[in-house]
């Protein structure tokens, strides 16, 4: 019998261990949470469009990173996407997400990698596409900042970045008093990302051209920037 599965390393954020423990760090509730039903349910049903909308901006042949694991198929989604000339590399603090995000990337053992990252920290390396799906609301303010300069700093000269998360609804949402509940005693960070734009979250945005699509009402968007 597993004993206590809460324990985390002390060297994980403490945002991630104070509010998260229970969603990102508990082998009790991981294979739960990771079932594609789950998050289709957890996004309203869009978790699906989503993928699929972040996914398709990336082509075969190309190298890709994957900022933080993502419950669900949307890793195996997007190494099948980039094909067996491409690479995927999926970064995240946690290692019990990498263990699991290598799981699922199991059959794609030679252009596909999982490693424990602080991505708070330079990623070290470019690319030429970064993903970053659902993760900004998740972090801190200042947290978020250092993330999403670092994101974009790994992108190439020509190369893109995709991101994809929650949005300030339409005043009319019927979701809208739903997610105030959820966003206030489940995700206490995404708030302060309804008050941002990404596309200008950073001084380092300035060097990319900018494009941006809401859906559901307005309570997702994508944000794609190409580097000039």
């Amino acid at each position: 019998m597993r004993e206590s599965t809460s324990a985390v390393p002390r060297e994980l954020p403490d945002y991630l261990r104070d509010t998260y423990t229970w969603a990102y760090l508990d082998h009790r509730t991981l294979p739960w949470l990771d079932r594609p039903v789950v998050v289709s349910a957890i996004l309203w049903g869009n978790a699906g469009r989503l993928m699929s909308r972040a996914v398709s901006e990336f082509k075969p042949g190309q190298q890709v990173l994957q900022a933080a694991a993502v419950y669900g198929d949307f890793s195996p989604r997007l190494a099948r996407q980039l094909g067996e000339g491409g690479e995927l590399l999926v970064l995240d603090v946690a290692p019990i997400q990498i263990a699991n995000t290598r799981r699922k990337l199991a059959r794609w053992p030679l252009t596909t990698h999982a490693q424990v990252a602080d991505l708070t920290e330079p990623v070290g390396r470019s690319f030429d596409g970064v993903c970053c799906f659902f993760l900004l609301h998740e972090v801190p303010s200042t947290a978020r900042r250092c993330i999403v300069a670092n994101l974009l700093d790994a992108v190439e000269p020509g190369g893109k970045i995709v991101f994809v998360d929650y949005h300030k609804p339409r005043w009319w949402h019927p979701m809208g008093p739903v997610m105030a509940l959820v966003f206030c005693y489940l995700e206490p960070f995404a708030n302060s990302l309804l008050d941002e734009s990404i596309e200008t979250l950073v001084p380092e945005t300035a060097d990319f051209e900018w494009r941006k699509e809401t859906f559901f009402g307005g309570l997702y968007q994508k944000v794609v920037g190409i580097r000039r």
